[in-house]
């Protein structure tokens, strides 16, 4: 997950501002923006973490499972949420996609350097993150373009509340992580 130091700053700006405003969603009147701004808020600022070059920072030994105890954690709320609520699916596949993020890095010191697979390909499992979460994007994507003549619906009282944003909150986590499962 760590390449060079550019795109590395520019995917933890990304992450941080998308967690800080997934903290503010926190504040919403309604309901179902509070719901999901606490784990997407976890996602964001976990990811900005994560994505910090390790020419500035190199994460200690104990970091990887942190990460992998914290979002099997999330994985586990958002597994039993998803009962009541499919929409949760997703925040269960993305704490599952960090948690293996975090089981790779602990695993394997060429990955933690940044040195990548060494020829032997893709994994199944990256491929299949990486499949899921372009399709996400590209979803997420189409979902943001305005379709004229459609009523916005309710009057939207502040920031916290705006779904458009929200939604783009989201796309914004989608393609970071594609861009992390990539660097794997």
């Amino acid at each position: 997950m760590h390449g060079s130091a550019s795109p590395g700053w520019l995917l933890v700006a990304l992450c941080a501002a998308t967690g800080a405003y997934c903290l503010l969603r926190l504040r919403s009147g309604v309901e179902e923006q509070r719901r999901a701004a606490g784990g997407e808020a976890l996602m964001g600022f976990g990811m900005a973490a994560m994505a910090v070059p390790t020419a500035v920072f190199t994460p200690p030994w104990w970091a990887w499972p942190l990460y992998g105890a914290v979002f099997g954690a999330a994985a586990l709320h958002a597994l039993w949420v998803a009962r009541a609520d499919a929409r949760h699916l997703h925040h269960l596949v993305g704490a599952a996609a960090m948690v293996y993020m975090a089981v790779v890095m602990a695993g394997s010191p060429a990955h933690a350097a940044g040195h990548g697979h060494g020829g032997s390909g893709v994994p199944a499992l990256t491929g299949a993150l990486l499949l899921y979460f372009t399709g996400y994007v590209l979803l997420s994507g189409a979902r943001l373009v305005p379709v004229p003549g459609v009523a916005g619906g309710p009057p939207v009282t502040g920031w916290a509340d705006r779904p458009e944003l929200a939604r783009a909150c989201r796309l914004s986590m989608g393609i970071a992580m594609v861009a992390m499962l990539l660097t794997m």
